[in-house]
C-alpha cells in the first residue's frame, strides 16, 4: 500500500499512457495572449496607463499562479516607474489592479506548484465531478472541480480496478500525470457522453 501511495498501479498507468499528454486547459494562458507588436500585451499597457495617471505609490503583490496552486508575496510599496520596470525585465507577468488600489503582477507557469507535487491526488467528489484534492478525498481539501463522470460509461469500458482507485484516489506528482488523467477521464465526461449518444441517435 505504501508504495502505491507513491506511484500509479500498472493498470493506471497503461492507461493513462494510452492518452495524449496535454490537457487543453494548461495551455489556455498561452492562447489566451493579446499581444501587441512591442512585446506588450494590451491589457498590461492599459494597466501601466492608469497607474502612470495614479500618480502615486501602490502597495504591490507578486503571485506565482500554477495550473495547481498558487504562491504570494508582498513586493512593498512602488510607483509607476518601478512597477513598469519590473514588467518590461519579465515579460511572461501580467498586472492588474485590485479594488483596494493595490497592483498585483502574475507569473503564469504551466506546472504544479511544490505543495501539489507533494500532496495532489484526483477523484470523485460525492456528485461524481473529477476534482484535484490537496492530500487523499477523504481529508475533503479541494483544490479544483473539473466535470462530472459518467459512472455507468466508467464501469463497463475501463479495466477492471481502475474506477475504485479513482475513488480511493489516484496521486499525481507531476505535470505529466496531471494532464494524462484529466485526459484520460474527459472521455467519460457527462456532456461528452451525452452528445455521443446525440450522434448514434
Amino acid at each position: 500500500m505504501a508504495w502505491w501511495g507513491l506511484h500509479l498501479s500498472e493498470k493506471v498507468q497503461s492507461l493513462l499512457n494510452s492518452k495524449p499528454q496535454i490537457a487543453v486547459e494548461t495551455l489556455q494562458y498561452l492562447q489566451n495572449t493579446n499581444t501587441s507588436l512591442d512585446g506588450e500585451s494590451n491589457d498590461d499597457l492599459y494597466f501601466l496607463q492608469r497607474l502612470n495617471d495614479s500618480d502615486k505609490a501602490h502597495k504591490v503583490m507578486f503571485r506565482r499562479s500554477y495550473v495547481c496552486g498558487q504562491e504570494e508575496q508582498v513586493l512593498g510599496k512602488m510607483r509607476f516607474e518601478r512597477i513598469s520596470e519590473l514588467i518590461h525585465k519579465n515579460p511572461t507577468w501580467t498586472g492588474h489592479l485590485d479594488h483596494n488600489g493595490d497592483v498585483w503582477l502574475v507569473e503564469s507557469i504551466s506546472d504544479l506548484s511544490p505543495v501539489c507535487k507533494q500532496k495532489a491526488y484526483m477523484s470523485m467528489d460525492a456528485d461524481g465531478n473529477l476534482t484535484l484534492y490537496e492530500g487523499p478525498p477523504n481529508k475533503e481539501k479541494v483544490l479544483k472541480t473539473f466535470f462530472q463522470l459518467d459512472i455507468n460509461s466508467m464501469e463497463s469500458a475501463l479495466p477492471e480496478g481502475v474506477l475504485k482507485e479513482l475513488y480511493d484516489g489516484i496521486r499525481i506528482q507531476d505535470i505529466d500525470e496531471y494532464n494524462s488523467v484529466i485526459s484520460t477521464f474527459s472521455d467519460y465526461a457527462r456532456e461528452h457522453s451525452a452528445n455521443v449518444m446525440k450522434r448514434t441517435n
